[in-house]
């Protein structure tokens, strides 16, 4: 029956809510004004946009779409998993011959069940005449910037600022437009959700933990505006000042510094599929070095220890793009341990929360507070999450450094990690320094969000990732330099061929997998 009801709520997801406001001319010539009995079939209408926008910022079922719209992406991307399956005799995104028949996921389930529900939401709250309904376009608003930045991260320019309007739904916006809408649409919704604080309306629609606590909402967008503020901060240094010290200023409604954003999906995490039933993913060759090099107790979470037995118990990782023939070869290398055990998902940790403001204290911030206090909340709230003890004498390491990668079958796939970074926060260090430590612990804290860990990777160099072994991109992506960024969808330059060319302008590269983003300026980070 459990299964039953889900599959008819995802049904649902699906269906206008239009049939069901023809009460709405009444409502708006009631004299009277709105009846108790509309006012909750106009809040149900609405209420029923906001379960797809909800399980498609991660689509969470079923396990090959988010396979698709994050693990074959930036999961593998970020160097948190790599797949030992050979797809497509190996010329796959891991081997940098991007497929784009893979890519398109992000971009549909953007597409189809976010950006759409949206601005269903719109239309409802304006025919229902209700004022009030305001708070739901401004929730609608938070979920959908959740769901396209991470969309404009993946490719660039995205169509959003024009989309509403059925004349200009297939321009697009240069990723810098998109980003400004990104904080206009933010802005107007943390202040606009201050008068509906304590408001409950919101209570039967919200799959989160924060359980319909408008006052939470308003945390979590400021928080999401901290993370693009921060996403910018090279390539627009005036802008990301003012937007993150809007979210650091003492009048904001302050950010998400004690607790985790978690969606309570009712299906199982698509990982639990992907890497156990399919054996499809497998620990990265990075999460290997670093966590073992650290003597790192989350490792127990993020993954089980090798079935194969002649590792005697290791967890080994594999390296992203090296020469792989068959699933046998590494299939019974680590796999993706209880972090992504029950019907959750984290669209955001407290502890990436601090790790922002330990960055934004390093470029000066006003608010943003000491950058080691900063840095050593977000160790050890990301320990706390997941329940690891030892964090006093983690932070005090000054010695241990990420290990050397050692591949298991084939020693030329072997490579020396990057650096030699280390815990203790170095206070005497140079700014360059301090940040490649705060990354590469914003890197292990974020897992297994491979999309914020590959963009953050981009952004600025950290953690070192090591390069592919086999590059089938045909010369398009640097092997050094490495993944920037995904094509636009074939379905778009086949039905929308003029507006994807005037976007191909936007980027200032070739349409392929090693142009650039907009804030990945690839320039010095201070």
């Amino acid at each position: 029956m459990k299964n039953i009801y889900k599959y008819v709520l995802a049904s649902l997801m699906v269906i206008n809510f239009a049939s069901c406001t023809d009460d709405f001319e009444k409502i708006n010539t009631d004299p009277n004004g709105i009846t108790e009995e509309s006012l909750t079939q106009m809040n149900n209408n609405v209420g029923n946009e906001f379960p797809p926008m909800f399980l498609n910022v991660f689509n969470v079922t079923p396990a090959w779409n988010y396979q698709l719209q994050q693990g074959l992406m930036g999961d593998v991307f970020s160097g948190y998993m790599t797949a030992p399956t050979p797809f497509a005799g190996n010329v796959n995104n891991q081997t940098y011959a991007l497929v784009d028949g893979w890519n398109t996921f992000p971009w549909n389930n953007a597409y189809g069940s976010v950006m759409p529900q949206a601005l269903n939401v719109k239309n409802a709250v304006e025919l229902g005449g209700d004022p009030n309904g305001i708070k739901f376009v401004h929730l609608a608003n938070i979920i959908k910037v959740t769901a396209m930045h991470r969309v404009a991260d993946i490719y660039g320019p995205i169509r959003y600022t024009k989309f509403n309007d059925f004349e200009t739904t297939g321009e697009y916006d240069a990723q810098d437009v998109a980003y400004k809408a990104f904080f206009e649409d933010l802005t107007t919704a943390i202040d606009g959700l201050e008068a509906y604080e304590g408001d409950v309306q919101f209570v039967p629609f919200d799959m989160s933990n924060l359980a319909g606590d408008i006052a939470a909402w308003r945390q979590f967008a400021n928080s999401i505006r901290l993370r693009l503020a921060i996403r910018i901060s090279k390539v627009d240094p005036a802008l990301a000042k003012t937007q993150g010290e809007l979210a650091l200023s003492a009048s904001s409604p302050g950010l998400m510094e004690d607790s985790d954003m978690v969606i309570n999906t009712g299906f199982p995490h698509p990982i639990t599929v992907i890497s156990g039933s399919w054996g499809d993913v497998r620990m990265g060759a990075e999460m290997e070095s670093i966590l073992t090099g650290y003597d790192d107790g989350r490792i127990d979470t993020y993954f089980n220890p090798s079935a194969d037995e002649s590792l005697a118990g290791d967890y080994k990782g594999i390296r992203m793009g090296i020469d792989i023939t068959a699933k046998s070869e590494y299939g019974d290398h680590a796999s993706i341990g209880s972090v992504i055990d029950g019907e959750t998902l984290t669209w955001l940790t407290a502890a990436e929360v601090h790790f922002l403001k330990a960055e934004a204290a390093l470029r000066g911030w006003a608010g943003a507070g000491d950058a080691k206090a900063n840095y050593e909340a977000g160790v050890t709230a990301s320990f706390a999450q997941h329940g690891v003890s030892g964090i006093s004498d983690y932070l005090a390491d000054a010695t241990s450094t990420p290990a050397d990668f050692v591949d298991a079958l084939n020693d030329t796939n072997d490579i020396a990690y990057g650096s030699d970074v280390k815990i203790a926060f170095n206070d005497a260090g140079s700014n360059e320094e301090k940040l490649e430590q705060i990354i590469t612990q914003k890197w292990i804290a974020m897992f297994p969000d491979g999309q914020e860990a590959w963009s953050e990777f981009r952004r600025t160099g950290y953690p070192k990732l090591f390069p592919v072994v086999v590059n089938n991109s045909g010369g398009t992506i640097d092997t050094n330099i490495q993944v920037r960024r995904i094509n636009f969808v074939e379905s778009e330059r086949n039905t929308n061929s003029a507006n994807v060319e005037t976007a191909i302008g936007y980027l200032g590269g070739p349409d392929n997998g090693g142009t650039r983003l907009w804030w990945d300026t690839g320039a010095a980070n201070f």
